[in-house]
């Protein structure tokens, strides 16, 4: 897109994955491919956002601020033409000016996980799609603090409620890693292999988890950046189909989130590429007829991508999704070095889909195997 990312920029580079669990702890670096390079990158979202956002309109898209959605517009025969907006202040409150109406060729639907647009013309979310749930706050990190610049990404597949092996079990799994600018994201998550909302209190568990890391971390309240936030994370394309009747869905909003770890950004991203390209063509054909051909490529274009991936990831939920099950692969596949790269390829989707080593092939020929998300 050609946005900087120097660390210069705002950026915080990470070079791999610490996981914690069963006793153990095991690092591995990112694998160096040939599509990906052997680095992540990693901006606090308020940053990313501002970023996207002003590189688009220097680019030439027109940014509206102090706007926000309210419903779709519709011709006879149902096609979404347009939306209607309502202008707001500094608060998100309706500043009681008339509502405003746009209307395009073609709309996109990347409001995230309430997808506004996608629920009002009857795209509902299905209920046999992973449903995560996250929160997460930041820290302002003390330079003599161990997680002080730390360049490894760091799971938790088991939260204590007191000295590791010697206290309760809490439910899910947490992370932590430094977001630049002397700042760590530290957040906890839970996954259901059903649309099913998990009755967890998440503010109980992520304040249990903190009260008993190490104090040299300075993950103290004195020390937290901004409140405790959540989010639902809809998985495996739970809202389709992803182009239908003018409407185009992007990221949250059909569902885009990885079911494997909760991530999401890159795969809004992947679909904002792929969603422009396919729009660039429609819009280049003659007839409204031949618009429509060249717009059904995105689902295929995105299912071809990600489909089988996604498909084995709901496989791999309903496993974890087991305390008693997730025990046990950690406590006895953890040691194992072949198995954990094997793993971490599939989790991070860190695996060439052509080419590749043994384990890219594998799992790329799994992914071909399962019927597609």
């Amino acid at each position: 897109m050609g946005v900087p990312t120097r660390e210069e920029d705002g950026w915080a580079r990470n070079t791999g994955l610490r996981v914690i669990g069963g006793g153990h702890t095991v690092e591995m670096d990112w694998p160096d491919l040939e599509t990906v390079p052997s680095y992540g990158l990693v901006r606090t979202r308020q940053d990313l956002d501002e970023t996207l956002a002003r590189h688009a309109a220097a680019s030439g898209a027109t940014l509206l601020e102090g706007h926000s959605v309210t419903g779709a517009i519709r011709d006879d025969a149902g096609r979404v033409t347009g939306v209607t907006a309502k202008r707001v202040d500094e608060r998100g409150r309706a500043t009681g000016e008339p509502e405003e109406s746009f209307t395009a060729p073609f709309v996109i639907d990347a409001g995230g996980v309430a997808a506004r647009l996608a629920t009002a013309v009857g795209r509902e979310k299905r209920g046999d799609r992973p449903m995560g749930v996250a929160v997460r706050t930041y820290f302002r990190v003390p330079e003599a603090s161990p997680r002080y610049r730390d360049t490894m990404m760091e799971s938790h597949l088991e939260l204590w409620d007191g000295e590791p092996g010697n206290s309760d079990l809490l439910p899910g799994y947490g992370w932590i890693f430094d977001a630049g600018g002397g700042l760590a994201n530290v957040g906890l998550g839970s996954v259901s292999s059903t649309a099913r909302a998990t009755k967890l209190d998440y503010k109980d568990i992520f304040a249990r988890w903190m009260q008993n890391v190490p104090t040299e971390w300075g993950f103290t309240p004195e020390n937290q950046v901004g409140p405790l936030r959540s989010a639902a994370l809809p998985m495996a394309f739970n809202r389709q189909p992803l182009y239908a009747d003018g409407l185009l869905l992007v990221g949250d909003s059909g569902g885009m989130v990885s079911p494997y770890n909760g991530e999401g950004i890159a795969y809004a991203m992947q679909a904002g590429r792929i969603g422009a390209d396919v729009v660039a063509q429609a819009l280049a054909r003659p007839n409204a007829a031949s618009r429509e051909r060249a717009m059904q490529a995105y689902a295929r274009t995105m299912k071809a991508e990600l489909g089988g991936y996604y498909a084995l990831g709901k496989q791999f939920v309903r496993i974890i999704e087991h305390p008693s099950v997730m025990r046990i692969c950690t406590r006895y596949g953890l040691p194992r070095p072949l198995l954990m790269r094997f793993v971490h390829k599939l989790l991070s989707d860190s695996y060439d889909r052509t080419g590749g080593d043994a384990l890219d092939r594998i799992i790329t020929a799994l992914t071909k195997v399962v019927r597609p998300a």
